[in-house]
């Protein structure tokens, strides 16, 4: 069994792990150790298992805690160089290479990236596929939507994305002009709207999970992002299930199932 572990997400933190059949990914360590192990008890996620942390980019809120739980499990980080590289490459602490567009075989996964537009040094949206098949994609800090994003979605059985804001919200609000223009500009984030619109663009027979994360709590709701994406998904024939990831408190442990084989797909899924 397969199940996916929703730490935390928004902007002081954010924190995912995979824990399939050869072990678990981490996926950004946004919070520092107690917290992280406090929510991991929570969720009912076993640190032991843990063979390695993949971090999208560097900054804190996703990679504030890595090196310091690297070190404290053992295990080596997983990212683009120029991450590593911003993140100060300690001598001290494994590293493993993902180079965007080369599919990495790590502890059991393939991981399947892609460059991002966020303003970050090497930033990635990534895939992790398990060895049961399953494809678990992650795209947060985005800037906006691309081809390429929408490629490496487009197989996955479950999409954590970021939600990040209501575009009313965040024109009302309290935020300064240059602050609105960055988290909505190239650099910055995406809205529910776009969220909603990337994940119709790629929606298909298979998406079997959806989790909004990276919630701002400024300028959005966890009922503003379910209220924009939800209809847009079911209107496209989306029977899965969707979550809205909390900065507070860790989900519920999300089980996946194992696909079907592609011969068996036309027989496991309404088609009509």
């Amino acid at each position: 069994m397969t199940r996916l572990f929703v730490l935390g997400s928004g902007s002081k933190g954010n924190s995912f792990a995979i824990d399939a059949p050869d072990g678990a990914l981490l996926v950004d360590a946004g919070f520092g150790l107690k917290t992280f192990r406090k929510r991991a008890a929570k969720a009912g996620l076993d640190c032991s298992r843990i063979r390695g942390i993949a971090i999208t980019h560097e900054h804190g809120d996703h990679a504030g805690g890595a090196l310091a739980l690297a070190r404290e499990l053992g295990v080596p980080v997983v990212s683009s160089q120029g991450t590593w590289n911003a993140l100060g490459g300690p001598a001290d602490v494994s590293f493993t290479q993902l180079r965007p567009a080369r599919p990495a075989p790590f502890a059991g996964f393939t991981l399947h990236t892609m460059v991002t537009t966020h303003d970050a040094r090497e930033p990635l949206a990534i895939v992790v596929e398990t060895s049961l098949g399953q494809r678990i994609a992650f795209a947060m800090d985005l800037g906006r939507s691309t081809h390429g994003l929408r490629w490496l979605l487009g197989g996955a059985h479950a999409v954590v994305l970021e939600s990040n804001y209501d575009d009313v919200m965040l024109r009302t609000g309290r935020y300064p002009p240059s602050v609105q223009q960055r988290i909505a500009g190239s650099g910055g984030h995406l809205s529910n709207r776009i969220a909603a619109e990337v994940l119709s663009n790629t929606m298909h027979r298979t998406l079997e999970v959806v989790v909004l994360a990276h919630l701002s709590q400024e300028c959005n709701s966890p009922e503003c992002a379910r209220d924009t994406v939800e209809p847009a998904l079911r209107r496209r024939g989306f029977k899965g299930r969707l979550f809205v990831a909390s900065q507070d408190e860790p989900l519920e442990a999300i089980s996946l199932s194992t696909p079907v084989a592609a011969a068996q797909v036309e027989l496991a899924f309404d088609w009509k």
